[in-house]
C-alpha cells in the first residue's frame, strides 16, 4: 500500500513540475510586458521626473533615452533656446512579476511633465550695437532691413544695398555691416563681359600694352560726370552679435526704425568764428538766443559779448545710426577768390589794413559734396570753368603777439558787468566802461600787464586811480583806490602791486574799477582776461 501511494505522489509531483515548467514557458512566450526574473539584480524601476511617478521601467538606459526623446520634441516645437528644471529619479527593485508600462504612454508622462516646468523659451536673436546703442532684433533680415531703412532715407535712387560680413579675426561669431553699390557692380559685370579677349601675342601685345598705356588722359567734360550719390557708408562701425533672448527682450522692427533713424539732441561745441554774432550763431544753429544763454555759463545775456576763438555749448539733432555719403554735383555760381595775406612783423595780430578791395566772379563746377546725415561737412571741385575771374581781397596783417591781461586782484565778486546798465547811484553812468569786483578796502591791486604809468592821481568820479600804457598802445585803468603806490612815468612789470582798493569817487561800497582800452576804446575786460 505504501508503495503505491509513493508511486502516485512521484507522477503527481511530475506532473506539477510539467506544468509549472509550461506556465513559465507559456509566460515568456505570451507575456513580454512582464520581466524575467533575474535575482539578484534590480530588474524593476519606477521614474519619477521632478517628483511625479511618469511609469516603470525594466533599465536606467530606457529612462535616460526617453528623457532625451522628450526633451528634443520640445525644444523643436519651441522653435528656440528652451530652459526646463528637470530632476529624474530612478527606484529600483528586484521582482519576479512586474508589469512594464508602454514608452509611448511614459513619454506623454514625461512631455506634461516637462512642459509644466519650462522656465523660459529663448529665441535666437540678433543684437545690434552702434556705439553705445543697441537694440534686439528677431532675425538677421530684421537687422538688413533696420539697416537699410537708414540708407533708404538719402538713395533715392535704391542703388545701395545693405550687407552683414563676418568681422575676419574675432573670437565670437561677430558681423558688420557695410553698403554696397549695387548698379556699380552691375556696370563692372557688364563691362568684363563685352569685353573682347586680345588677340595679339608676343611683341605684338608687349607694343600694343605700352600704347595703350601711353594713350594721353582725355579730361572729363562736365556732361561726363555721374552726378548723384558715388559713394555711402555708415559713419560708426555697426556690430551684430547672434544670442538667445526671451522674447519680451525684442524690439519690433518698426519701432526699431524709428529709434534708428529719429534725429536725438546731441550736445555739441560751437567755435566762434571772424565775424559772428550771437544773433548769428543762433540763426546758424537754428538755436534761439535766450536758449544759448541758458546753456552756457559764459554768456550772461543776449548781449554779452563773445570773442573769436569762444566755444559756445549747442545741441544738435543726430540719429543713432548716421550716414555718410558723396554726391557729384554740378552747379554754377557767383564765388569770391581767398584772402591773400600780407605779413608785417611790426604790427600785433589785432593790427589790420585792407590793401585791396574784393570783386566776386562767376564760374561753372562739378564738386563732390560729403555729407554725413543731411549736414554738409566738406566739398572738393574736381572741375570748374570760370566764366568771369574774382578779385582777391588783399589784407596787411599783424605778426606779433599783443601783451596779455591778467585779473588785478585776487578774488573779489563781481557787482557790474561790461556795457548797459541802470543807474547804481547819482552821478553815476548808464553805460559801463569797465567791470567791478566787490573787496574790502586796503585789498592788494596788481598790474594787469607791464608797462609805463601815465596817471597817478585823482580821476574825478573814478576818485583815486592809475593808468597804465602798454607797449602795443592799450592801456588799463584801475579806479576808486583807496592808496597809490606808484608815481607817473615809472615802469611797471605785470603782477606788480602797484595800488590798495578803496571807496573814493562816486561808489556804492569798496570795489575796484578795471578798464582795458584798445585803440583808445574801452572793451570788455572779461574778454581779455587770461
Amino acid at each position: 500500500m505504501l508503495k503505491k501511494i509513493t508511486k502516485h505522489y512521484k507522477r503527481l509531483r511530475y506532473t506539477y513540475m510539467k506544468l509549472s515548467g509550461g506556465i513559465l514557458i507559456a509566460a515568456a512566450l505570451f507575456f513580454p510586458a512582464f520581466v524575467k526574473w533575474e535575482d539578484p539584480e534590480e530588474n524593476y524601476f519606477t521614474v519619477y521626473l521632478n517628483g511625479e511617478n511618469v511609469g516603470v521601467v525594466e533599465d536606467t538606459a530606457t529612462a535616460e533615452t526617453l528623457l532625451q526623446e522628450t526633451r528634443r520634441e520640445l525644444v523643436q516645437d519651441a522653435g528656440g533656446l528652451v530652459f526646463i528644471d528637470v530632476d529624474m529619479n530612478l527606484e529600483g527593485q528586484a521582482v519576479l512579476w512586474g508589469k512594464i508600462d508602454d514608452e509611448a504612454d511614459i513619454r506623454e508622462n514625461m512631455r506634461r511633465v516637462l512642459q509644466a516646468n519650462i522656465k523660459e523659451t529663448m529665441h535666437r536673436s540678433y543684437v545690434m550695437k552702434v556705439n553705445n546703442y543697441m537694440v534686439s532684433l528677431g532675425s538677421r533680415e530684421e537687422v538688413e532691413q533696420l539697416l537699410q531703412a537708414a540708407v533708404d532715407k538719402y538713395d533715392s535712387e535704391n542703388r545701395y544695398q545693405v550687407e552683414l560680413a563676418h568681422v575676419e579675426g574675432r573670437e565670437f561669431n561677430v558681423l558688420t555691416a557695410r553698403i554696397l553699390d549695387t548698379a556699380g557692380e552691375a556696370e563692372e559685370e557688364a563691362l568684363e563681359a563685352n569685353a573682347l579677349p586680345s588677340r595679339t601675342g608676343g611683341l605684338d601685345g608687349v607694343f600694343s600694352a605700352a600704347f595703350e598705356e601711353a594713350e594721353p588722359i582725355v579730361e572729363k567734360d562736365f556732361q561726363d560726370y555721374e552726378q548723384g550719390i558715388i559713394h555711402m557708408d555708415f559713419a560708426e562701425e555697426v556690430e551684430v552679435v547672434e544670442a538667445y533672448l526671451d522674447e519680451s527682450e525684442l524690439t519690433p522692427l518698426n519701432e526699431a526704425v524709428e529709434e534708428v533713424i529719429k534725429e536725438q539732441e546731441v550736445s555739441a561745441v560751437y567755435e566762434v568764428q571772424p565775424g559772428d554774432t550771437l544773433s548769428a550763431i543762433a540763426l546758424k544753429v537754428n538755436i534761439p538766443m535766450e536758449t544759448l544763454v541758458d546753456m552756457n555759463d559764459s554768456l550772461e545775456n543776449i548781449n554779452t559779448t563773445i570773442r573769436v576763438g569762444q566755444e559756445l555749448i549747442i545741441t544738435v539733432p543726430e540719429p543713432e545710426l548716421s550716414v555718410d555719403r558723396q554726391e557729384e554735383r554740378y552747379y554754377e555760381e557767383i564765388y569770391d577768390a581767398d584772402v591773400i595775406y600780407v605779413d608785417n612783423d611790426d604790427w600785433y595780430t589785432y593790427q589790420t589794413r585792407t590793401l585791396q578791395e574784393p570783386s566776386a566772379g562767376f564760374r561753372k563746377v562739378i564738386a563732390i559734396v560729403s555729407y554725413r546725415n543731411d549736414k554738409e561737412v566738406g566739398r572738393e571741385i574736381v572741375k570748374e570753368e570760370i566764366i568771369m575771374e574774382a578779385v582777391p581781397k588783399i589784407v596787411e596783417r599783424g605778426t606779433k603777439t599783443p601783451p596779455t591781461f591778467i585779473k588785478p586782484i585776487s578774488g573779489g565778486r563781481q557787482t557790474s558787468g561790461f556795457g548797459r546798465r541802470s543807474r547804481p547811484t547819482a552821478g553815476a553812468s548808464t553805460y559801463h566802461k569797465g567791470v567791478d569786483w566787490a573787496v574790502p578796502s586796503g585789498t592788494t591791486v596788481v598790474a594787469s600787464c607791464g608797462g609805463t604809468v601815465v596817471k597817478a592821481g585823482w580821476g574825478s568820479g573814478y576818485g583815486y586811480v592809475v593808468y597804465i600804457q602798454h607797449e602795443d598802445g592799450s592801456q588799463t585803468r584801475y579806479g576808486h583806490l583807496s592808496k597809490i603806490l606808484v608815481s607817473t612815468g615809472q615802469k611797471v612789470v605785470q603782477g606788480q602791486k602797484i595800488a590798495l582798493s578803496g571807496n573814493t569817487g562816486v561808489t556804492t561800497g569798496p570795489h575796484l574799477h578795471f578798464e582795458i582800452l584798445i585803440n583808445g576804446r574801452q572793451v570788455n575786460p572779461l574778454d581779455r582776461l587770461q
